[in-house]
Order: C-alpha cells, then sequence, then structure tokens
C-alpha cells in the first residue's frame, strides 16, 4: 500500500492545462500580428519623408492589437486549470 500511494504523490501535473496553452498561443498570435502591422512604413532615401508611417494601422491598430495579446497572456497565466466546474443541483 506504501508503494502505491508513493507513485501516486510521484505524479507530476503540468502548471497549466490545456485551455491555458491555448490562450497563450492565442494571445502570442495577436501580439506577432500587431508587430507584423506596426512594420514597414520607412523610406530608402533618409532625406524623402513617408506620412505612410502616421496611418491609422501603425498608430491606432497594431499598438491596440499588442495590448489585447498582453492581456489575453496575464489571462492564460491566471486562468485556474484545476478548478472544477459549477454544477447546478
Amino acid at each position: 500500500m506504501g508503494a502505491q500511494k508513493q507513485k501516486e504523490t510521484n505524479k507530476q501535473d503540468f502548471l497549466f492545462g490545456k485551455k491555458n496553452y491555448q490562450f497563450m498561443l492565442i494571445g502570442l498570435a495577436c501580439i506577432g500580428l500587431g508587430f507584423i502591422l506596426m512594420s514597414g512604413g520607412g523610406s530608402d532615401d533618409p532625406n524623402v519623408f513617408n506620412p505612410e508611417i502616421f496611418n491609422f494601422r501603425r498608430i491606432r491598430v497594431a499598438p491596440t492589437l499588442v495590448l489585447i495579446g498582453f492581456a489575453i497572456e496575464i489571462y492564460a497565466i491566471l486562468l485556474n486549470p484545476h478548478k472544477a466546474p459549477k454544477s447546478n443541483n
């Protein structure tokens, strides 16, 4: 009986569950997409100004997407995978 109990205590659980990893991947995808949307708009010639660097996508959409991605990452870390679902009896 002691050996069986020792095997049960040696069983290691993952810190995060499947749902945590799914949210982490979604958050990383949002962050990556935000950085991709921020890129570009530069000029090869330093004497020529390109106003495309200040368009709506690079100034508003991309940073917002990155912040949303970071918020999803925080949620994924704080999500408790071992919490049992509530039963309504």
